[in-house]
């Protein structure tokens, strides 16, 4: 009786091989869910063997914190688009930009978004020291930035740039939820609220 062939291996450099784990690892994640991502499915959708994978990543829960890790460094961009390297200054129209890309990379990315903040990865499982050291940097970024713009007279003394993250940040949050759940669906919809919350940001900023 003729033998099952063997999957192609492919042949990857140290580096390509992880990147492109985590690349499959995301594309499972969007045909199949978590359910249907594991070790021995990711080997073979990237063509090599599961020693190599596990060379790479321990097990599973390494894998979705590397991904998520991965999600929070893309994530980054959204608070610090890299055309805008060292302009500091501060207007409405920056604010509605960043409520926009905040629910674009939401809204385009729930792979990863889903393991960033998804409470099965932060709270059953210890995570792994550098998701933990991308997740507390992206949001301490985000403060940090906030804290400039009142440094530099361009909001209000009055506002506590830690209590405003939190709260700016839970607000696109939930908004992000609501429509990554389908719980709003349509266009009109997202942008009215993409433009109230952008509204009532910039009104704290200078309250």
């Amino acid at each position: 009786m003729a033998s099952n062939p063997k999957p192609d291996r492919k042949a990857y450099h140290h580096g390509d091989l992880r990147k492109a784990l985590l690349d499959d690892a995301v594309k499972l994640l969007r045909e199949e869910g978590e359910a249907g991502l594991s070790m021995r499915n990711l080997a073979a959708r990237a063509g090599v063997s599961r020693t190599a994978a596990y060379h790479h990543f321990e097990g599973k829960h390494a894998l979705l914190c590397a991904v998520a890790e991965e999600g929070f460094k893309r994530f980054g961009k959204v608070f610090y688009p890299p055309e805008m390297e060292g302009d500091d200054s501060l207007n409405e129209q920056r604010i509605q930009r960043f409520v926009q890309d905040y629910i674009k990379f939401a809204t385009g990315n729930s792979e990863y978004y889903d393991l960033m903040f998804g409470s099965q990865l932060w709270k059953t499982e210890k995570l792994t020291e550098t998701l933990t050291q991308e997740a507390y940097r992206t949001f301490r970024g985000y403060v940090d930035g906030i804290r400039g713009w009142q440094e530099s007279g361009q909001i209000s003394k009055n506002l506590d740039p830690l209590r405003y993250a939190q709260v700016s940040w839970s607000t696109l949050h939930g908004m992000s939820r609501l429509l990554i759940d389908g719980i709003y669906v349509d266009n009109q919809s997202r942008n009215a609220m993409c433009q109230a919350a952008a509204d009532m940001l910039w009104r704290e900023l200078n309250a």
